[in-house]
């Protein structure tokens, strides 16, 4: 199973570990990393490693940030550069982290990220315009008498 470490600003990751937590269960080989005002940048990145290297049973570890270009985003991008099998999505949304704990199992580090990455631009939706779609798309309604 691919390990999978979620990080972002403040309380971004332990958000999002409750909502997976809601939606999917608990997981293993999963760890929220939040970046909170009390920590370095070099803090940041050694619970960073420390964390792919707990979710890591050999499949590789994909790093899902917030930002990117952000510190989280920055820090795991380190990492990837200098550990094997590593690969980094920043901008993730809460679509992308549901499925990354849904859908790891039984496929590689690189068809994940491609999942995810249509996951993530399909799961942003202008709800008006879906919604005009939706009544254009309905028969109108008869009604024969009664209520």
């Amino acid at each position: 199973m691919i390990g999978i470490v979620v990080s972002g600003h403040i309380n971004f990751a332990t958000g999002m570990q409750s909502a997976v937590r809601a939606i999917a269960g608990e997981q293993e080989q999963m760890a929220f990393i939040d970046f909170v005002e009390s920590i370095s940048t070099d803090q940041l990145e050694a619970l960073l490693r420390q964390a792919a290297q707990d979710v890591d049973s050999g499949e590789g570890v994909l790093f899902l940030t917030d930002i990117p270009g952000g510190s989280p985003c920055n820090r795991a991008m380190a990492i990837m550069m200098d550990t094997p099998n590593v690969e980094l999505i920043g901008g993730v949304n809460l679509p992308m982290i549901a499925n990354a704990a849904f859908e790891r199992e039984g496929v590689t580090l690189q068809e994940l990220v491609a999942m995810l990455l249509e996951i993530g631009g399909s799961s942003m939706q202008d709800m008006r315009q879906q919604l005009a779609a939706a009544m254009q798309s309905e028969p109108e309604l008869e009604f024969e008498g009664g209520l």
